[in-house]
C-alpha cells in the first residue's frame, strides 16, 4: 500500500503488523546493542556497506518506525528523533554551521532556542542576528550575509503568535544559499507542513502535540535524505541526544489521535478566544484563527488551520495575569502545551525568562502575556472556569 496516496487521518493511524510475529502493535525494541552473524557483517555494518542496526544511538527498530511515520506525515524523507525538542534544535543547527559563519533567527522564539542562539553558538564564533519584525520577510532578507547558512524560524511564533511566510523565507534563505530550519510545534504535520513550502529541515518538540499526553519529553527533525543522513552521522551520533525505544513507542502511540486531537483542540481554541476576545477585562487576544490576527490570510494560506494555542494580555498587566492564573479552575498552571488537557501559563517568568527583558519586549512578549494551551475538554466548561477566574480581577 502507498501510504503518501492516502489522507493524512489514514497516514497518522496505519502501521504495519509485526513480520516475525504478526503482532497487531510492533513491539518495543528496548535493546542497547545487537548482535552480528560474523566479524565481516559487524565491520560493514560500521561501514555503512550493508543494512542493518548496530546500536541503539546509531539506530533502533522502534525508533526507526517513528522517523519514517513523521517523515510521511510532514512530507520529507528522512526524520531522526531526540530525547527532547532542544536536543532537535541544537542538533539541526550545530549539522551546518561552522566558526565564522551566520544565522538569521526571529527574536519572537520559545525560551531556550533564544538562550542556545544567543548565548551557546556564539561561543564558538558563530554570529547571529535576530529579527524583530518576522512578519515581514524582507526583514530576513536585510538581515542576510554572504556568510548566513541558516534562517530559523517559529510559526505561529511562541508564545507572541506571530506568523512568518514560510514560502518567502525559503525563497530568502536558498537565493542567499543558506537553509531553511521552522519550529512547526505549534501546528504539527496535520495543519502545516513547511517542507512543501520550501522549507529544509522541520522540527517539532514532540513533547507537546506529536505525543499529545504530557508522558514523553522528545524531539524530532525531518528533512531530505542527504540532510538527514548528515544529521545522524555527526551531531546525533556524536552528541548523542537520542531518546529511548520506549519513548518511541509512546510516540507512536500518541501520533495515532493526532488528526482528532488537533480538530478537537482547534474547535475549542475557537471558541475560547472568540470569548476571550469579547470580555471587557481582555485587552487583546492573539489567535491566527480570529480575524482580528494581523495575519489571518497567511495562516488561511499556509496551513489547513489555526491550531489550538492563544496568547492575550489582561488589563491590568502583570497582576491580573498571576489572579487570573492562581484562581482559574480545570486549567493546569503548568509550562509545556499540546497536552489533552487545558494548560495555562506567563511566559516572562516561566518559559521565556531566560530572555533578557529588553529582548523579551521586543520580540512582544510582555509582562502582561499569558498563554493558553486548550485543551480537548468541553469547551463550554473552559469558558465557565475563564469567566469565574476573570470575575476575581
Amino acid at each position: 500500500m502507498d501510504l503518501k496516496k492516502c489522507k493524512r487521518e489514514t497516514q497518522l493511524v496505519y502501521g504495519e503488523a509485526c513480520k516475525t510475529t504478526g503482532s497487531h502493535i510492533q513491539p518495543i525494541y528496548q535493546t542497547s546493542t545487537f548482535v552480528f552473524d560474523n566479524v565481516d557483517q559487524g565491520a560493514n555494518r560500521f561501514a555503512g556497506e550493508e543494512e542493518g542496526y548496530i546500536y541503539s544511538r546509531l539506530g533502533n527498530p522502534t525508533v526507526k518506525l517513528l522517523e519514517d511515520k513523521m517523515a510521511l506525515l510532514e512530507e520529507g524523507e528522512d526524520a531522526t528523533i531526540y530525547g527532547s525538542g532542544m536536543a532537535a534544535v541544537s542538533a539541526g543547527i550545530l549539522a551546518f554551521v561552522e566558526q565564522g559563519d551566520h544565522i538569521v533567527a526571529q527574536r519572537c522564539l520559545y525560551g531556550c532556542t533564544h538562550s542556545f542562539l544567543s548565548h551557546i553558538v556564539t561561543k564558538w564564533g558563530i554570529e547571529v542576528t535576530f529579527v524583530d519584525d518576522a512578519s515581514n520577510p524582507e526583514s530576513f532578507k536585510n538581515a542576510m550575509r554572504p556568510n548566513t547558512k541558516i534562517i530559523y524560524i517559529e510559526t505561529p511564533a511562541n508564545p507572541a503568535m506571530q506568523l512568518t511566510d514560510i514560502k518567502a523565507c525559503a525563497e530568502i534563505a536558498h537565493n542567499g544559499g543558506a537553509r531553511l530550519i521552522v519550529d512547526n510545534t505549534f501546528m504539527t504535520p496535520y495543519l502545516q507542513r513547511p517542507i512543501t513550502l520550501g522549507a529544509d529541515l522541520v522540527l517539532h518538540s514532540a513533547t507537546k502535540y506529536i505525543n499529545g499526553h504530557g508522558d514523553v519529553v522528545a524531539g524530532i527533525l525531518i528533512g531530505n535524505k542527504e540532510d538527514m543522513d548528515h544529521i545522524r552521522m555527526t551531531t546525533q551520533k556524536d552528541i548523542g541526544g537520542i531518546t529511548s525505544p520506549f519513548d518511541a513507542w509512546l510516540m507512536l502511540r500518541g501520533v495515532k489521535t493526532l488528526a482528532i486531537r488537533m480538530k478537537e483542540h482547534e474547535k475549542n481554541a475557537m471558541k475560547v478566544a472568540s470569548f476571550l476576545e469579547n470580555h471587557p477585562k481582555v485587552e487583546r487576544v492573539y489567535y491566527p484563527g480570529l480575524p482580528s490576527h494581523p495575519q489571518h490570510e497567511l495562516a488561511k494560506i499556509q496551513a489547513d488551520g489555526f491550531g489550538g494555542m492563544i496568547s492575550l494580555e489582561l488589563k491590568g498587566g502583570l497582576e491580573a495575569g498571576k489572579t487570573m492564573m492562581n484562581t482559574i479552575e480545570i486549567f493546569h498552571l503548568a509550562v509545556s502545551l499540546g497536552t489533552v488537557d487545558s494548560l495555562i501559563q506567563h511566559p516572562a517568568s516561566m518559559t521565556h525568562s531566560p530572555v533578557p527583558v529588553e529582548e523579551r519586549c521586543a520580540a512582544g512578549i510582555t509582562d502582561g502575556l499569558v498563554r493558553i494551551s486548550v485543551g480537548i475538554e468541553d469547551a463550554e466548561d473552559l469558558i465557565q472556569a475563564l469567566e469565574k477566574s476573570l470575575s476575581t480581577i
